[in-house]
């Protein structure tokens, strides 16, 4: 298939996965297979650079009004409160990126590990998807909560495990409503996307020609991120139709693997 096509399609799924809850990760390592694409470092950067603009925009006056809280010192407020939970929340990810960032770069070429990510998101959507709160949790969201979603997020740097679908479940189970967790999934994103890509491409600028990839999954991103706010994920029973899809998928892939 033509290069500027499969790169076409690639955008598009990112833009897609990176917000439905059934791994980003884990759709790129698989489509670039299926279409005999190999795709280098920096286009996915470019990739998940256009769907992190995506929440920029979407939450762009919450997350003014976080960093004006932050930079004040007030904690205290409604904002305050959030951005600190935020940066808790991105603690466990930013350890366990970083002191095995090797092993995770490994992992991106295995299709085996991606179709036990998506066994995993499977469970994990599944259980998230019932009328469930873990006990242990206060009603108000704290500090425990944030960390506790900051670990779900950390399982996500394998690939094939979604990282909204985690945030999201650890947000309903450790108390959240579904737009609640919705956007502190979304939010949290921020520094986990923007960290992911300074590792990865350091001081280097985003090649002109692959603007267009940028922009292709930031309109998609956007999209996508409307329709799960407003729509989709109205109600955690909807996780369940996300969870049947990454298990036919695991089971497919995990089939074809099998077979040939």
């Amino acid at each position: 298939m033509n290069d500027l096509i499969s790169s076409l399609l690639l955008a598009i799924i990112q833009g897609l996965t990176e917000w439905l809850p059934i791994s980003s990760s884990g759709h790129l390592v698989l489509f670039e297979k299926i279409l005999n694409y190999s795709g280098s470092l920096t286009f996915d950067v470019a990739l998940h650079f256009g769907t992190l603009m995506a929440v920029f925009v979407y939450f762009g006056e919450d997350i003014v009004d976080i960093v004006k809280e932050i930079i004040r010192g007030n904690f205290k407020s409604d904002n305050g409160k959030l951005g600190l939970l935020l940066i808790i929340g991105t603690i466990p990810a930013a350890i366990v990126g970083f002191l095995f960032q090797k092993y995770f770069e490994a992992a991106f070429t295995s299709l085996a590990v991606v179709t036990v990510g998506f066994a995993i998101t499977s469970v994990i959507l599944l259980i998230a998807s019932l009328d469930f709160k873990i006990p242990s949790f206060k009603k108000k969201f704290g500090w425990k909560n944030a960390l506790f979603i900051g670990c779900a997020q950390a399982l996500a740097l394998f690939p094939g495990i979604s990282r909204s679908g985690t945030t999201i479940a650890g947000g309903l189970l450790a108390g959240l409503k579904e737009k609640d967790a919705m956007k502190f999934s979304f939010l949290l994103s921020i520094p986990a996307i923007f960290g992911a890509a300074i590792l990865e491409i350091g001081n280097k600028r985003i090649p002109a020609e692959m603007i267009w990839a940028t922009l292709v999954s930031f309109l998609v991103g956007l999209l996508t991120i409307y329709l799960l706010f407003n729509y989709v994920l109205s109600s955690r029973k909807n996780l369940r139709w996300f969870a049947l899809y990454t298990l036919i998928l695991a089971v497919t892939i995990g089939f074809y693997l099998l077979v040939y």
